[in-house]
């Protein structure tokens, strides 16, 4: 008779921004994603690698992936006290549930951080790890930019990082985790996992993976993998915007029960890390010098508005690239902005209708002021959701982005107004509200790297623009406490 191996999946997934004085609640998370159960399997037919887990898992009939718990939330400010111990309480009545593991994958973000645990992933591993003692393997994904501690590795058995910025791999990593636990349980390999952590934090500029200054370093990761022995490695390209003492980049190495060799290759890319620090951080183009940029180039722009980065953390409610696209004159243009007051105005308005409309700048004064303007109400959509196909950062394939206004100034600026925060990933979010991306010389698109994979089919250029906000380009800017010291750019 057959001996099935039962093999939980946990997935907790927020990057927190803790220079934003909103904190992030169990709201969120029950506005995205907060599953329990046979419910997790709703991540089953996703890009995401929750998905990976699954079907990694179900190529092996002795393997019984037995779904716990899943928490995802749009990055935000710090979680609250009474939301962590709300997640810690439904994962670990999850757990209850869930009967004897044999193994556990889980999913951390590694960059989530919450009042009374700066590390809050360090934190769940380890209290998974005490649950579950140390012979029940434990194996989990990482997103790139987590920012690594000692309590994450030691943990877990063999952590993986995604390997692309925009995230396209997720589905692969979590595949890739899912063959490390079959191949453990049965004892194939056992894995042995070391961390090298150097005094550096890439800047959020310099980290798409296809590009240098990251290029290199992937491929030098990549010659490493053809290595007898060796499993997995890592580049944690780090999170700038969690202001913890763990913040900074780190890699990781995953050999084949060979401790001497993991902490050797992995010394071996923390030193490439450090030695090459130069190259890593920002050009930091202000928004004139942005603009002036894109009048000189050809074909379609996207400027990348850094300071607003949704996928930061950020309030998307930003106005400064709006208020200087139409003092420069540049009316075939496009921007999408969070707020839910404009959107019901914008509704009582009524479709083809126009109206005064104060757009924008809700947060604070540090994301430019409201643009106030007389705007036609092009279309109203009670509906916000929208589907993706294909594979794109975060890994989702539905999104909803609640009530959708899409607005047009007199002189053609288009503004599409959402009710949710929603990272520009895909651009569904636009051709599902009759936006057509062809139709604009410009569009501004609230991320650094995250939207390159959708925007790049209909841009000819990428246009990185260092504007204020919480997650300014330039980390040097925002107001450290816990930060380790020293740590480069910081202090050379």
């Amino acid at each position: 008779m057959q001996v099935i191996m039962r093999v939980g999946i946990i997935a907790l997934l927020h990057e927190s921004n803790t220079f934003i004085s909103e904190p992030t609640t169990i709201e969120h998370f029950r506005e995205n994603t907060l599953l329990v159960g046979d419910d997790v399997c709703q991540m089953a037919n996703s890009h995401h690698e929750v998905a990976g887990f699954f079907r990694g898992l179900e190529l092996d009939e002795s393997i019984e992936p037995v779904p716990v718990f899943a928490g995802r939330a749009t990055p935000y400010g710090t979680i609250t006290a009474a939301t962590h111990a709300e997640l810690m309480d439904t994962m670990n009545a999850a757990l209850d549930r869930a009967g004897s593991l044999d193994g556990l994958l889980v999913a951390p973000h590694g960059a989530t951080v919450s009042e009374p645990y700066p590390d809050v992933d360090g934190h769940w591993l380890a209290m998974l790890r005490d649950r579950l003692g140390v012979d029940i393997p434990i194996i989990g994904t990482l997103d790139a930019h987590a920012n690594l501690s000692q309590q994450m590795v030691q943990a877990t058995d063999a952590l993986v990082a995604y390997r692309t910025n925009p995230h396209l791999d997720q589905l692969a990593v979590g595949l890739e985790a899912a063959l490390l636990m079959t191949h453990t349980l049965k004892g194939v390999i056992r894995p042995t996992m070391a961390a090298a952590m150097p005094a550096m934090a890439i800047n959020i500029e310099k980290q798409q993976t296809a590009l240098p200054p990251c290029l290199p370093l992937y491929q030098l990761a990549d010659q490493q993998l053809d290595q007898d022995g060796v499993l997995s490695n890592s580049i944690l390209l780090g999170f700038p915007y969690a202001d913890v003492e763990e913040m900074g980049s780190a890699a990781i190495v995953v050999t084949d029960n060979e401790p001497q060799q993991a902490q050797q290759l992995v010394d071996q890319l923390g030193e490439y890390l450090w030695e090459h620090r130069q190259q890593f951080v920002g050009t930091f183009l202000t928004i004139d010098q942005a603009l002036a940029r894109a009048s000189e180039l050809e074909g379609r722009i996207c400027l990348l508005d850094m300071g607003d980065n949704v996928g930061g953390g950020s309030p998307a409610d930003s106005t400064l690239l709006l208020h200087a696209l139409v003092a420069a004159g540049q009316d075939e243009s496009f921007i999408c902005l969070y707020d839910p007051p404009s959107v019901e105005h914008a509704r009582h308005v009524g479709a083809g209708k126009t109206g005064s409309f104060s757009l924008g700048g809700r947060t604070d004064q540090l994301h430019g002021r409201p643009f106030e303007s007389g705007m036609k109400v092009v279309g109203f959509y009670e509906d916000g959701r929208f589907h993706e196909d294909r594979p794109r950062h975060g890994g989702m394939t539905d999104a909803d982005q609640g009530p959708t206004a899409v607005l047009q100034s007199p002189t053609g600026v288009v503004v599409m107004l959402t009710s949710r925060r929603m990272p520009p990933f895909s651009l569904s979010q636009l051709t599902s509200f009759d936006v057509d991306p062809s139709a604009f010389r410009i569009l501004v698109a609230k991320g650094v790297n995250l939207p390159v994979a959708a925007y790049e089919e209909v841009c000819d250029q990428m246009v990185r623009v260092n504007t204020a906000g919480v997650t300014t380009a330039d980390m040097r800017q925002l107001e450290y406490r816990h930060r380790r010291k020293p740590l480069f750019p910081f202090e050379d």
